[in-house]
């Protein structure tokens, strides 16, 4: 299959689908704008990558901190740049559009909220690793989150020398002790009722399209955690005659070959192939 007839065949899927489901990963925010490498990195952090020798946001994330008034001055730089600001790009925008109409569910193992901001109804939306607005105990001592946009802004303007006030130091409301984010990365990650009301709305909207013409639209998913959205697609896809299976990653496009007649690959960037499939759309 060459690329324009795998454009206009999902196109023609998206248009025929009686259900999406949208599962999303990192690619997807990678082809909006939000590059978590080069001169985006360099522009904000050029202070940690001489001090710590840190060449780019992910990795940072896992950097040992000293302190927290230096773990805190990283994050809220990195919470800022990929939670308040604006994508480069009108990525989402463009995927809201193509499906705004029909009868979708994205779940997703991003969390800079770009779905929401683009329009997808939040009832709809099911983000699995957690919030980069959100707070959670470090211990934790309840299953409560807190969002943390006001606190966030306050470390951004009074950090100095790569640290932020100590009285800023974030502390939880129940219990006192030092409030972490609410990203998923052990077993310390708090489910919240949201959670629990997103993953049960996913759960019956999963149920209720069993054995419909379903197409399982998958953009920018790599392979650190495949079985949140990778292989249960593939697996629902393998048990529904009637779905389909479309995979958009730039180099990572690919299909098992027992639903290779129904599946759609286009390696590329995210961003233009949406574009191309939305003039096509036209």
């Amino acid at each position: 299959m060459n690329e324009r007839s795998a454009f206009s065949l999902l196109a023609e899927k998206i248009s025929a689908a009686e259900h999406i489901v949208i599962g999303a990963g990192a690619g997807l925010s990678t082809a909006a704008g939000f590059d978590y490498a080069g001169k985006r990195f360099e522009d904000k952090f050029s202070d940690f990558h001489e001090k710590y020798g840190i060449t780019d946001m992910y990795s940072g994330g896992f950097f040992p901190f000293p302190t927290q008034e230096e773990f805190w001055a990283w994050w809220s730089r990195m919470i800022y740049l990929n939670r308040y600001c604006e994508p480069l790009k009108n990525t989402y925008n463009m995927l809201f559009d193509l499906v705004k109409d029909k009868d979708y569910f994205v779940i997703t193992t991003n969390v800079d909220h770009l779905f929401q901001k683009s329009g997808f109804d939040k009832y709809r939306l099911f983000y699995t690793q957690g919030d980069y607005g959100l707070f959670q105990c470090s211990e934790p001592c309840c299953n409560k989150t807190w969002d943390n946009e006001e606190t966030i802004m306050s470390m951004l303007k009074e950090q100095h020398n790569m640290k932020i006030p100590t009285s800023l130091l974030p502390k939880c409301p129940n219990c006192g002790k030092p409030l972490t984010l609410n990203l998923r990365s052990d077993d310390k990650f708090v489910e919240d009722i949201g959670w629990h009301k997103a993953c049960e709305r996913y759960s019956s909207f999963l149920e209720k399209i069993s054995g419909s013409c379903v197409l399982f639209l998958e953009l920018g998913v790599g392979f650190n955690t495949p079985a949140i959205i990778k292989y249960p697609f593939i697996r629902m896809t393998l048990q529904n005659e009637n779905a389909a299976y479309a995979c958009l990653n730039y180099g990572q496009a690919a299909a098992p070959d027992a639903i290779a007649d129904r599946s759609i690959c286009i390696n590329g960037d995210i961003h233009d192939i949406l574009l191309s499939i939305k003039s096509i759309d036209k």
